[in-house]
């Protein structure tokens, strides 16, 4: 799988960033979460998966060209 840095809300390059995949997929860098209440809510998780939150804000990188990153 190749990545194609879409944008990132950080400063300093720390995360949260979003990514395009070569696979017509997202690939999200952001925090953890770890809040037991919140992972009591996910539904269907699968072995393998985990969970990052991000602002709002960062998705609004998806709607831009995948070979253009925004910072």
């Amino acid at each position: 799988m190749r990545l194609t840095l879409l944008g990132t809300d950080s400063q300093a390059g720390r995360c949260p960033t979003l990514y395009a995949t070569d696979r017509d997929t997202y690939v999200i860098q952001g925090w953890t979460v770890t809040d037991p209440e919140a992972l009591s809510d996910l539904q269907n998780v699968l072995e393998g998966e985990t969970f990052v939150e991000v602002p709002k804000a960062l998705l609004r990188f998806a709607e831009g060209d995948y070979g253009k990153a925004e910072h």
